[in-house]
């Protein structure tokens, strides 16, 4: 059991000084993005293919939070249930009937007691909570983002629509005006005729029926352009503020881990001079 314990000892002192490498490399590339980006390098509206990877990015950090917390939780409870172990098996209880025993127990203290005592320690006090909230956070950013596009997506959709309708209002009335005009009579065909002449009431509806059509065309085109300009805006400031913290979040609590198990890995060191890290 000693000779396990000090092996994952050693080989998570070195995942997590690897992953701490990581992470502040890639603190460096968030704050390096975080001064350059700008809305001239973004898409001007929100494709379905960007829309899907959005949604995509949302499951993998969704997973990634449930997949950290799981990785702290379970080596947690992992040495709580190996110390209690330690408690009930490997350390005699002494007795409180006298006729078995025959002389005081000696109490053993087993040399991985000791790691095993301050790895408890050790874990309780890691701060994973800011890393877990950091990456839940970024979550939820990710989750609003992909609400946007899904409102500028809909309102595109809307535009199509209206656009369609138009279209189609305008060939009702080229059509209805091509038989209407062949239906006049030579008088009402004359260009002295006033503009009080009931049949002009009944173009002139018409033409504003397809005018209204148009003008609902135009204030969801100029609708869904400002919408295009929010969701980019705010997608932008929101990367820009919450990668960072993602990463310093990670990268504080890989450092604490690393040096955790550095200091694990030192009592295996000198609980057994001879071990070879």
């Amino acid at each position: 059991m000693a000779k396990s314990c000090d092996v994952s000892i050693c080989r998570m002192a070195t995942m997590w000084e690897t992953m701490r490498v990581q992470h502040e490399g890639q603190s460096r590339i968030v704050a390096i993005l975080r001064d350059n980006l700008d809305l001239s390098q973004s898409p001007k509206e929100t494709s379905e293919h960007h829309h899907e990877r959005t949604i995509q990015l949302l499951a993998i950090v969704q997973d990634w939070h449930m997949q950290f917390c799981k990785l702290i939780d379970h080596q947690k409870e992992y040495i709580k249930a190996l110390n209690n172990w330690l408690r009930l098996n490997l350390i005699p209880i002494e007795s409180s009937l006298k006729e078995k025993v025959s002389s005081p127990p000696r109490i053993e203290t087993p040399p991985i007691q000791r790691l095993i005592l301050a790895w408890l320690e050790k874990l309780e006090k890691l701060p994973d909570e800011i890393a877990r909230s950091a990456i839940n956070n970024f979550a939820h950013v990710i989750d609003t983002i992909m609400q946007h596009q899904l409102d500028e997506m809909k309102l595109k959709e809307k535009c199509e629509e209206t656009r369609k309708e138009l279209a189609k209002k305008q060939r009702q009335f080229e059509d209805w005006y091509h038989k209407y005009m062949q239906r006049r009579t030579p008088e009402e065909l004359e260009p002295t005729r006033t503009d009080d002449n009931p049949s002009n009431d009944a173009v002139a509806e018409r033409q504003l029926m397809v005018e209204a059509v148009k003008t609902k065309l135009e204030e969801e085109e100029e609708a869904y352009r400002r919408l295009c300009i929010q969701v980019r805006e705010k997608s932008l400031v929101s990367l820009k503020t919450r990668l960072p913290e993602l990463f310093r979040a990670m990268t504080g609590i890989a450092f604490a881990c690393s040096k955790m198990y550095g200091e694990l890995r030192a009592i295996t060191v000198s609980r057994n001079p001879n071990h070879s890290s």
